[in-house]
């Protein structure tokens, strides 16, 4: 009885039929409108196309099912943020500082074989996050890698050295990202943090010159297939 009440208490036979209609109307009406805006899918968005998707997404849902909103007001909020959606996508193609504002810019997370330190700091992204991204792209180690950009719809570019110029890297895989203790093992060493390479640690080098951090590995240098 109480499991009755609460799915079907106040529940009306016609305006259920309604709603049936009113979420069929507004589906199609929301894939009109992304058609219109000029996606052609949301694999990869930047903050701006998220904003866009949620306000579709607020406009289209109330009137699914609340009987005192009419469809009417949906189809001029959905029109609005679709001219909004071109007006500042025709702006941001004219304006690098536009562009800037709405996505936001790319950042360098690997240069040279070493994690970028600085870029680390600016990013909401953790450091086992962008390694994680890293394997994702068959990277054994950052020495493979020359160039690694964090792209503004949140993926990853990478430019890989040539294999004749590979070098020591931190291991990113958990089979060799394994804290040794560098003065009991022979090097070359990689720095679990940053990935600075040195051949030979002392006592007095043991913290990484580079971002401080004590913490070291095998570095390898293993060619990519």
């Amino acid at each position: 009885m109480g499991f009755q009440k609460i799915l079907l208490q106040g529940a009306e036979y016609e305006f259920a039929i309604e709603i049936i209609g009113r979420t069929i109307f507004m589906f199609l009406l929301i894939l009109i409108v992304l058609r219109l805006s000029g996606r052609r899918g949301v694999r990869q968005l930047t903050l701006f196309e998220v904003a866009i998707i949620l306000g579709l997404g607020s406009a289209a849902g109330d009137p699914m099912f609340q009987e005192d909103i009419p469809v009417i007001y949906s189809i001029i909020v959905l029109l609005s943020v679709v001219v909004l959606y071109k007006v500042i996508t025709f702006a941001a193609s004219h304006s690098k500082l536009v562009t800037r504002l709405m996505e936001g810019k790319e950042m360098i997370i690997v240069k040279d074989g070493t994690f970028n330190i600085e870029g680390s700091k600016a990013s909401s992204f953790s450091q086992q996050e962008f390694f994680s991204e890293l394997r994702n792209h068959s990277v054994e180690h950052l020495g493979q890698v020359r160039l690694a950009l964090l792209e503004v719809d949140g993926t990853i570019s990478i430019l890989r050295y040539d294999k004749e110029h590979i070098k020591y890297g931190l291991p990113l895989f958990p089979t060799h990202y394994k804290k040794i203790n560098p003065l009991e093992r022979e090097g070359p060493y990689a720095c679990m943090f940053c990935g600075n390479v040195k051949q030979h640690v002392s006592e007095e080098e043991l913290p990484c010159p580079r971002c401080k951090k004590q913490d070291w590995a095998i570095a390898l240098n293993t060619v990519y297939h």
